[in-house]
C-alpha cells in the first residue's frame, strides 16, 4: 500500500475514540456563531490531548493513557430506521466529494518508486511523467526516501479512509461509536442558567431513554453529563459568570462543570490581527459526520440548533451520458470490461458525447462547506485557544476518564461475580429461564445476523461493553481478554454478527498490545470480513475490517496478503471503494521484496477504470498514466493502445485537449495490431479532438502524426525532368528520380568528372572542385549547401507510409519553405544589406488551403489529392520553381489529413451522420497540419572527441543555394544502335541543344569506354563524300578509293604517314590535355564558333565501334560544358548518359611474326630488314546473328618501325570469304620503315600501310579507322610512357650498352632485339540478311605484334582468377633484376648460308668435291656481340645420316669474331664431299654473347631451316 502520514498504531487509535455529544442552548450557539462555528466545531481542533492521562485498571494498577483524542459532535437525531449495512446516498456522495477534492498538488516534488529496472513516478507529476509525450520525465524525479523499498503517498485514500471511519453509523452489536458523555452548554447571558441546564439535561434524558430515536446511541444508561457555562468576554458580565459558576460547582461538583471564556475580542478587531485558523481543515470532516448516514433527507433539529455546514455541490460531471448508480454519478460509457477498446457506435461513447463534454463540462468544485473566503475564529485570541485546550483537558482528565474507570470497575465486578458459574450451567440457565433473550431460533436463522438479538442487559453484551471501554482508553490486554471471551459466547450462540465484531477487535487489540505478547491473528480478521460480507451482508463493516487488517499486514511487510485482502473487497456495489482498494493493492505489489511491476500496472488499470465509472476522472487519468510507465515500450501494443485511448478521452473530458491529441497520436503512429475498424475509430476520434484543439488556438500549423514520413529517405533532384525520346531522337539518360543510387557508379561518375575538369583546367583539378550531384539522398555527401539554378525546378521526393489498416487521404499537399534573398551578381559585403537579408516564408499562406502563394518568388506545386492505401508506402514528388536567387530552406510539408468513409462504422460522428443530409455526412473529418522534414546528418567519427561521443554533422540536402542562370544542355542521339558485332563500325549522329538563356562553351565528353566512339579528327582527315561507287552504295563509314584497273590484290601496299597528334583525342594531347593527368579518354567536341548560343542546336557525326568482347556492355558518357559568362557560383555543368550495347562475336584473328631468311641486300625494299607475318582468321560468329559470311576486305598495318609490304599468298586466292566456323590464313612480308630525317623534338609518325584484298582501297590513316586504332585498348607493355621508351632506344643506338651496363641494360638490349611493335588492322565486311534484305556491315579488328615468334590475338584472353595472396605487413624488397632468358639470347645473331642449289663434280677424275659456301652473320641487336663459329659439329642422329650424307668442312673450323651493332659479316667456308648425293649444310654452330659481359657464357643461336645441296656426279 501507499505510505501513510500516520503509523498504523496511530491510525487505529484515531479510528476508535471516545464519543462525546453536545447539547447547546440558543444563546450559546449565538456566542460561537460569531466565529462562524458551532460549539462542536469550536472544540474540534483541540480534541487531541497533548499530555498524558492516568487511570486505574480493575486490578488497581495505574495505566498511562497517551495521545488520547476525543470526538465531539452535535446531537442529531433520526427516527427509528433499521440499519441496512449498505451506505446511503448521502454517505456515498460525500465520500466521493472527499476523494474528488483531494487531488495531487501541481508543481510539488515527485515521488519515485524504484522497482527492478523501472523508475515509477507515483505522485503529483504522474500526469506529465508517464504520458508518451513526456520523454525526459526521469530528469524531474527525486527519491522519496533512502529505504530499500520506496513508497509514495496517496492523500485521497487517507482522506477517504478517515472520513469513512468517522462517519460510520453506530451499531447495536458494538459500542465503539456510542456516546460516553454529553456536554450541556449554556451561555452566561441566560437569565437563569441553572434552569437552562435542567432543561438540557431533561432533553438528553428524553433522547436516550424515550425509545423514539435510534440515533444517537449511548454507551451506558448513566451517561456522563458535563455542564459548561460559556461566557462571551466581549459582551457578558464576567463577575456574574463567576458567581453562576460558583453556584454550579456547588450544585454539580467541581469535576462536573466548567466555565469557558471565549470571544476576547470583537470581529472588527480580529480583522487587523492575523490569528491562525486551525478549523478549516476539519470542516469537511465535520460535514461528513454531521450528515445522516441513512436515507432520510431531513434531520431533526435539537434545541433549534441546526447543522449549518452541509456539503454543497455535486460530484464531478464528466460530460458523458451519466446515470446514478448507488447515488453516485457514474459514467455509463465505461461500464465495460477494463481492457475493452471497441465501443459500439450506438453507445454514448461517441464523439457526440465528447461534443457535449466540450459544452457541458464544468470545473470540479474547489472547496466544500463554507466558502473559502469565510474566516473562522475571528473573535478568538491565542489565549482563547489555550482556554479551549485547557477545557478539553480538564473535561477529559477530571470528568471523562474517571467516568470510564468507574464503569470498567462496575462491569468487571459484575463479570467476576459470575465466574463461579460454569459456562454450561450458565448457558442452560439462559435456555430455561430465557435470560431476557428472544426464543431459540433454527440453525439457519442463527447464522443470519438478524436471527439473534441480545437485550442491552445481556451478560455477553456487558463483556463486549467492558472490552470496548478498555479499548478506548488503551487497556489493550484487558480488552483482548474480554473480546476473546465474548467471541466464544457469540460463536456458541451462533450470533455471527456479534462474533465477527469480537473477532475483529480481538485481532486489533492483539496487535496493539505493548511488547506484542502474541502474534497478530490475521485469521480472525479474515473470518470477520467473510462474516460481515457473506452472512451479515454489511459491506460497511467488512470494508472497515479490511482497511484495518490491510494496514496491519502492510506494517508487517506482508504485502502479498494485504493485496489479496484488498482485491477481495472489490465489488460491483461501489466503484469508488473498488477503485481505491485496487490502487492500494497495486501499491502493495510494487512494495514487495521482489516488486511485481506488471501486477502493479494491471491493477492500476483496473483502478483507473473503476475511478472512471465512479465519476473520478482526474484520478482515473492519473492511474492510467502511472500504468503507462510500465507498459510503454515493452511490446504490449494492445495494452498501450487501450491506455492511450483512455488517456486521450479522459484528457479531453478534463479539458486537456493537448494531452488528448498527444495520446491519440501515439496510438496512430505506433505499429498498431488493432483491427481496421478499431483503427478507423481511433483515427476519426483523433481528428475530431484535433480539430477542436486547432480551432481554439490558430497560432501556427500543428504537427500531424499521419502518415509516417521517412525523412532520411527524402531525395532532392535539381533540374528539369528529362525527355526520354522525341521521335527518332533518343535523349540522354542523365539522372532521374527513377534511378536507384549506386555508390560504385557515383564514384565512377566523380572520377570521370575529375578527369574532364583536369583536362579543361590544363591538367590541374581546382582545390575548390566539388563533384556535381543532381540528386541528393541519404548516401550522398550532404555536408555542403547544394547549388541550384534559378528558373530550374527543385523536385523533392518524400516517402510516405500509412501504418494503419485504413486508407488515408491527403489533400492540398505542398512544401513549406523559407527563402532569403541574395544577389550573387554584385560583390557581397561582409555583412549583407537589409534588402538581401529579408527572409520570407509560405507558412502563413499554406495554413489556409487554396490561398494564393508567393509564386513570384518560388512557385510551389500543390497536389490536390494524395491517396494512401492501408499499410502502403508511397512516394510523392513535390516541385518548387525558384524565380529569385538566394538561400532556400525546405522546412516540411503541409496538407489536409482526412479519414475516408471506408474506415468502418466507427463511433465518431455517428449521430451527426445519421441526422445530416447529403454526401458530405459520409466524408471524414479533415484537419490541416504540417510535418517537418528533419534529417539527421551522418555521425562524425574523425576526431577523438567525435569518436567518444555521439555527434552528427549537418545534412544540407534541403537547403539549396539558388544561383544565377546557367546554360542547360540537352543531348539527343540519332541512329544510335543497341547491338553491334565485335569491331563493327557504325555511324550515328548527336544533336546538342542549348535550352537555356545563357551561352554555352567548352563542350567536352569523357567516357568509360573511349575506344567505343569518336567524333573524328581534323576536317582534312574526315571523309566528306565516298569516292568509290561501292562505298557510296553501301554508305560506308570509311574513306575508300577504287583499286586501279589491273592491280593485283595484295600487291605492294599503299603507305601513309600520320602523326599521332592528328588523332590526339585518343591520348589526351589535344585540347590542353597532358598524358598521365587523367586526360586519356577526354574528347573536345568541335562546335561551330566554339559556343552554342541560347536556343541553338548543332548536329555532329559520331562513329561507333563494337567492343572486342562479346556480351552486354554498359558505356557511360559524361558531357562537360561551361558558361560563357565567367565568374558564376557554378563553374561548370555536366550531363550524364548511359547506353547498353550488346556485342556479338564476329572474327577471331591470330598473328605471328617470324624472321625472314633473306638477307637485306637481296631486295631493295628489304634492305633495312624484313620478316614474315602470318595472319590466321576464323569466323566465330554464331548463326543466330544472321550473318551469312565475312569478307576480309583489307589488311593494314600501323607502326613506327615496320610496315606490311605485300601479300605472298598464291595468286588464285583473290577473295577471302569465310562462312560460319571457317578459317583462313594469310601470309605477308613486312619490312622496316625507311628512316626519316626529322628534327629531334618532332613527334615520330606512324606509318600506315594498306593491302587491299578486294576492289577498293580503304584509307586507314583517316577517320574513323585511325581514330579507333589510336583509341584501341593498349596492352600492358605499351602503357609505358612512350617518350621515355624512345629516348632509351636512341641512347642505345648511339652509345651502345655503355661501359659496365647493368642487368637492366642487358634486358633492354635483348628485348629490343626481339621486339616487333607492329599493329595489324583487319578490315572486314559482313553480309547480313535483315527483313529479307541484305545489309553490308563493316568493321575492323586490331592485333598488336610485340615479339618475334609470339602469337598475338585480337581477343584478349580472360585472365585466370588469381589465387589468394597472404597479406604481408613488412615492405617487400625490390625484386632482383632479371637476366634475359636463353630463348631471348638465342636471337642475337641471324645466320644465312649462300651456296649453289646443285653442284656437278666428276668424282672419277677427282675424288674430292670442293664447294665454296658463304656464311652471312647479321647482328640483330644494338650492341657489340662476340661470336664463335664452330664447324666441328656433326649430325649424329641415324635419321640424318640416312637422309643426308656425311661431309666435312675444310680449312679453319672455328672462328671468333666481333660484330658491331646491326653489322653484317660474311665468312667464306669450303665444304668437301666424297660422294654424290643430297647434303645438309646447316651444321655450323654459332655461339654469341654481348661483348661487355665477360662473365656470361656464349649462347647457341637459332639456325635457319635445313640448307640442302645436291651433289651430282658429272661422269
Amino acid at each position: 500500500m501507499a505510505q501513510c502520514v500516520q503509523s498504523v498504531q496511530e491510525f487505529i487509535q484515531d479510528s476508535f475514540v471516545p464519543m462525546v455529544a453536545v447539547l447547546c442552548s440558543e444563546d450559546a450557539e449565538k456566542v460561537t456563531r460569531k466565529n462562524n462555528l458551532n460549539f462542536s466545531e469550536l472544540l474540534r481542533p483541540f480534541c487531541r490531548l497533548t499530555s498524558e492521562g492516568h487511570m486505574r485498571d480493575p486490578n488497581n494498577q495505574v495505566q498511562v493513557v497517551k495521545n488520547l483524542r476525543i470526538s465531539v459532535n452535535n446531537v442529531v437525531t433520526r427516527p427509528s430506521v433499521p440499519a441496512s449495512g449498505v451506505p446511503g446516498h448521502a454517505h456515498r456522495r460525500l465520500l466521493s466529494e472527499v476523494v474528488l477534492t483531494c487531488q495531487p498538488a501541481e508543481g510539488g516534488v515527485a515521488n519515485v518508486i524504484t522497482a527492478g529496472d523501472y523508475d515509477l513516478n507515483i505522485s503529483d507529476r504522474s500526469l506529465k511523467a508517464s504520458v508518451p509525450w513526456y520523454s525526459d520525465w526521469r530528469d524531474t524525479l527525486t527519491e522519496l526516501s533512502t529505504s530499500k523499498h520506496y513508497t509514495a503517498t496517496t492523500p485521497w485514500f487517507e482522506a477517504y479512509r478517515e472520513s469513512f471511519l468517522q462517519s460510520m453509523p453506530a451499531s447495536d452489536h458494538e459500542f465503539l461509536n456510542h456516546y460516553l458523555a454529553c456536554l450541556l452548554v449554556v451561555s452566561s447571558s441566560e437569565a437563569v442558567p441553572v434552569e437552562k441546564f435542567l432543561k438540557l439535561s431533561q432533553e438528553q434524558h428524553r433522547i436516550q431513554h424515550s425509545g423514539e430515536y435510534t440515533n444517537p446511541k449511548w454507551f451506558i444508561p448513566n451517561t456522563l453529563k458535563y455542564y459548561v457555562l460559556l461566557h462571551d468576554m466581549s459582551q457578558g458580565d464576567e463577575q456574574r459568570a463567576d458567581s453562576v459558576y460558583e453556584d454550579m460547582k456547588q450544585r454539580y461538583g467541581a469535576q462536573g462543570c466548567y466555565l469557558l471564556k471565549v470571544n476576547s475580542r470583537t470581529a472588527a478587531a480580529g480583522a487587523d490581527e492575523q490569528i491562525p485558523d486551525p478549523w478549516s481543515q476539519y470542516l469537511h470532516k465535520n460535514s461528513l459526520q454531521s450528515q445522516d448516514q441513512y436515507e432520510d433527507p431531513a434531520p431533526v433539529v435539537v434545541n433549534n440548533t441546526a447543522l449549518q455546514n452541509n456539503v454543497g455541490g455535486t460530484s464531478e460531471v464528466d460530460g458523458h451520458d451519466s446515470e446514478e448508480k448507488d447515488g453516485v454519478l457514474v459514467n455509463s460509457l465505461d461500464n465495460t470490461h477494463p481492457l475493452q477498446l471497441d465501443t459500439p457506435s450506438d453507445t454514448p461513447g461517441s464523439l457526440d458525447a465528447l461534443r457535449a463534454v466540450a459544452v457541458e463540462t464544468k470545473p470540479p468544485p474547489i472547496a466544500t462547506g463554507v466558502a473559502a473566503a469565510t474566516s473562522h475564529g475571528a473573535c478568538l485570541t491565542l489565549n482563547d485557544h489555550d482556554r479551549i485546550r485547557l477545557f478539553i483537558q480538564e473535561f477529559t482528565f477530571r470528568g471523562l476518564l474517571p467516568h470510564i474507570e468507574k464503569n470498567i470497575r462496575q462491569l468487571n465486578d459484575q463479570l467476576v461475580s459470575r465466574k463461579g458459574l460454569s459456562r454450561s450451567l450458565f448457558s442452560a440457565t439462559k435456555k430455561w429461564f430465557g435470560g431476557g433473550k428472544v426464543p431459540e431460533k433454527s440453525i439457519a436463522e442463527l447464522k443470519n445476523t438478524s436471527g439473534l438479538l441480545y437485550p442491552p442487559e445481556a451478560p455477553e453484551l456487558q463483556i463486549r461493553k467492558m472490552a470496548d471501554l478498555c479499548f478506548l482508553v488503551q487497556l489493550y490486554d484487558l480488552a483482548y481478554s474480554c473480546y476473546h471471551t465474548a467471541k466464544k459466547d457469540f460463536l456458541s450462540d451462533q450470533a455471527m454478527l456479534y462474533a465477527a465484531g469480537a473477532l475483529e477487535m480481538a485481532a486489533v487489540s492483539a496487535f496493539l498490545q505493548v511488547g506484542a505478547p502474541r502474534p497478530y491473528p490475521a485469521h480472525y480478521m479474515d473470518t470477520a470480513i467473510q462474516t460481515y460480507r457473506d452472512v451479515s451482508k454489511n459491506m460497511i463493516l467488512a470494508e472497515r475490517c479490511a482497511l484495518l487488517s490491510a494496514e496491519v499486514l502492510k506494517s508487517q511487510a506482508k504485502y502479498s496478503d494485504a493485496a489479496t485482502l484488498l482485491i477481495k473487497m472489490t465489488s460491483e456495489d461501489s466503484d469508488l471503494r473498488s477503485a481505491l482498494l485496487l490502487e492500494q493493492a497495486a501499491h502493495c505489489f510494487i512494495n514487495m521484496r521482489n516488486p511485481m511491476v506488471r501486477k502493479f500496472a494491471f491493477h492500476m488499470i483496473l483502478a483507473g477504470h473503476r475511478f472512471s465509472k465512479a465519476g473520478q476522472k482526474r484520478h482515473a487519468l492519473r492511474c492510467y498514466c502511472q500504468a503507462m510507465q510500465v507498459y510503454k515500450g515493452k511490446g504490449w501494443s494492445l495494452a498501450e493502445d487501450h491506455i492511450n485511448f483512455t488517456i486521450g478521452r479522459q484528457s479531453f473530458t478534463l479539458r486537456q485537449p493537448e494531452n488528448a491529441v498527444t495520446a491519440f497520436r501515439h496510438i496512430l503512429t505506433n505499429d498498431s495490431q488493432q483491427t481496421s475498424t478499431q483503427q478507423g475509430a481511433f483515427l476519426r476520434e483523433y481528428l475530431y479532438v484535433y480539430k477542436n484543439v486547432t480551432g481554439a488556438c490558430e497560432v501556427a500549423l500543428p504537427q500531424l502524426p499521419l502518415p509516417c514520413i521517412n525523412s532520411s529517405a527524402t531525395r532532392v533532384y535539381f533540374g528539369h525532368e528529362r525527355r526520354l525520346a522525341e521521335g527518332e531522337k533518343q535523349a540522354a539518360t542523365h539522372v532521374s528520380l527513377d534511378q536507384e543510387f549506386d555508390r560504385d557508379l557515383a564514384a565512377m561518375w566523380q572520377d570521370l568528372e575529375e578527369q574532364v575538369v583536369a583536362a579543361a583546367k590544363r591538367g590541374v583539378v581546382p582545390a575548390t572542385f566539388q563533384p556535381t550531384q543532381c540528386c541528393l539522398n541519404s548516401q550522398t555527401d550532404n555536408l555542403r549547401f547544394p547549388l541550384a539554378v534559378v528558373e530550374e525546378p527543385i523536385i523533392v521526393e518524400v516517402v510516405f507510409r500509412n501504418p494503419l489498416k485504413v486508407p488515408l487521404v491527403l489533400s492540398d499537399l505542398s512544401l513549406l519553405w523559407k527563402f532569403t534573398f541574395k544577389d550573387f551578381n554584385r560583390p557581397q559585403p561582409q555583412e549583407d544589406s537589409v534588402g538581401d537579408a529579408v527572409a520570407i516564408s509560405n507558412e502563413k499562406e499554406a495554413s489556409v488551403p487554396r490561398t494564393p502563394q508567393k509564386d513570384d518568388v518560388i512557385a510551389t506545386e500543390v497536389i490536390p489529392e494524395f491517396y494512401l492505401s492501408p499499410e502502403e508506402t508511397k512516394l510523392a514528388r513535390l516541385k518548387l520553381l525558384p524565380h529569385q536567387t538566394g538561400q532556400l530552406n525546405i522546412l516540411g510539408l503541409v496538407y489536409n489529413l482526412a479519414s475516408t468513409s471506408s474506415t468502418g462504422d466507427t463511433t465518431i460522428n455517428s449521430t451527426a451522420a445519421s441526422q445530416s443530409e447529403g454526401p458530405s455526412a459520409a466524408e471524414g473529418t479533415s484537419v490541416r497540419g504540417r510535418q517537418d522534414l528533419e534529417i539527421q546528418g551522418p555521425r562524425l567519427n574523425q576526431t577523438k572527441e567525435e569518436k567518444t561521443s555521439v555527434s552528427h554533422g549537418p545534412d544540407r540536402r534541403l537547403d539549396p543555394t539558388i544561383t544565377p542562370p546557367m546554360p542547360l544542355l540537352e543531348v539527343f542521339f540519332l541512329q544510335f544502335p543497341t547491338a553491334l558485332l565485335c569491331g563493327e563500325i557504325r555511324k550515328a549522329y548527336v544533336e546538342f541543344c542549348n535550352v537555356s538563356r545563357v551561352t554555352l562553351c567548352g563542350l567536352r565528353v569523357a567516357s568509360t569506354h573511349p575506344d567505343f566512339f569518336t567524333f573524328g579528327s581534323s576536317s582534312l582527315a574526315t571523309p566528306l563524300t565516298p569516292l568509290s561507287p561501292t562505298s557510296f552504295e553501301n554508305c560506308s563509314a570509311y574513306k575508300t578509293l577504287a583499286t586501279p584497273p589491273g592491280a593485283t590484290p595484295g600487291s605492294v601496299a599503299a603507305v601513309t604517314l600520320v602523326s599521332e597528334g592528328d588523332f590526339g583525342s585518343g591520348i589526351g594531347l589535344r585540347g590542353g590535355g597532358v598524358a598521365g593527368t587523367g586526360g586519356k579518354g577526354i574528347t573536345e567536341i568541335p562546335l561551330g564558333e566554339g559556343t552554342l548560343k541560347p536556343g541553338e542546336s548543332t548536329q555532329l557525326p559520331l562513329w561507333l565501334r563494337g567492343p572486342d568482347q562479346e556480351g552486354v556492355h554498359e558505356i557511360h558518357f559524361l558531357f562537360y560544358y561551361e558558361s560563357a559568362e565567367q565568374g558564376g557560383k557554378i563553374s561548370h555543368r555536366v550531363l550524364r548518359h548511359t547506353v547498353f550495347i550488346c556485342a556479338s562475336r564476329s572474327l577471331s584473328v591470330r598473328a605471328t611474326a617470324c624472321r625472314s631468311n633473306t638477307l637485306p641486300e637481296e631486295e631493295e625494299e628489304e634492305r633495312n630488314g624484313s620478316m614474315l607475318v602470318f595472319v590466321d582468321v576464323e569466323n566465330i560468329n554464331s548463326s543466330e546473328a544472321g550473318v551469312r559470311e565475312f569478307h576480309i576486305a583489307q589488311v593494314s598495318s600501323s607502326s613506327k618501325q615496320w610496315r606490311l609490304h605485300k601479300c605472298i599468298n598464291p595468286a588464285e586466292d583473290k577473295d577471302c570469304k569465310l562462312t560460319s566456323r571457317e578459317r583462313g590464313k594469310l601470309c605477308f612480308r613486312a619490312t622496316r620503315c625507311k628512316p626519316l630525317q626529322v628534327p629531334l623534338k618532332a613527334v615520330e609518325k606512324y606509318t600506315f600501310a594498306d593491302l587491299s584484298l578486294g576492289n577498293e582501297l580503304i584509307i586507314t590513316s583517316t577517320t574513323p579507322c585511325a581514330d579507333f586504332f589510336f583509341r584501341r585498348c593498349q596492352p600492358l607493355e605499351s602503357l609505358r610512357p612512350p617518350v621515355a621508351m624512345e629516348t632509351q632506344g636512341r641512347h642505345s643506338r648511339s652509345q651502345g650498352v655503355g661501359h659496365g651496363g647493368g642487368a637492366k641494360d642487358i634486358a633492354g638490349v635483348v628485348r629490343k632485339c626481339n621486339e616487333v611493335d607492329l599493329d595489324i588492322i583487319i578490315l572486314w565486311k559482313a553480309f547480313v540478311v535483315e527483313d529479307n534484305k541484305q545489309v553490308i556491315l563493316e568493321g575492323q579488328l586490331h592485333v598488336a605484334l610485340q615479339t618475334i615468334d609470339k602469337e598475338a590475338c585480337s581477343l584478349t584472353q580472360k585472365e585466370e582468377a588469381q589465387e589468394m595472396v597472404l597479406l604481408k605487413f613488412k615492405p617487400e624488397l625490390p625484386p632482383p633484376m632479371t637476366r634475359p632468358s636463353m630463348e631471348q639470347l638465342s636471337h642475337l645473331i641471324k645466320t644465312n648460308l649462300q651456296y649453289p642449289e646443285s653442284y656437278s663434280h666428276p668424282f672419277n677424275q677427282k675424288s674430292l668435291c670442293m664447294v665454296p659456301v658463304t656464311l652471312t652473320l647479321s647482328n640483330c641487336s644494338l650492341a657489340q656481340v662476340d661470336v664463335i663459329i664452330d664447324l666441328r659439329h656433326k649430325t649424329t642422329s641415324p635419321e640424318s645420316l640416312e637422309v643426308h650424307g656425311s661431309f666435312t668442312w675444310l680449312g679453319q673450323t672455328q672462328f671468333k669474331l666481333q660484330l658491331g651493332a646491326q653489322e653484317v659479316m660474311r665468312v667464306q667456308l669450303q665444304a668437301c664431299f666424297l660422294h654424290a648425293g643430297v647434303y645438309n649444310l646447316g651444321t655450323p654452330r654459332v655461339f654469341a654473347k654481348l661483348a661487355d659481359q665477360g662473365a656470361m657464357c656464349e649462347t647457341s643461336q637459332q639456325t635457319a631451316t635445313p640448307a640442302l645441296i645436291i651433289i651430282i656426279n658429272s661422269t
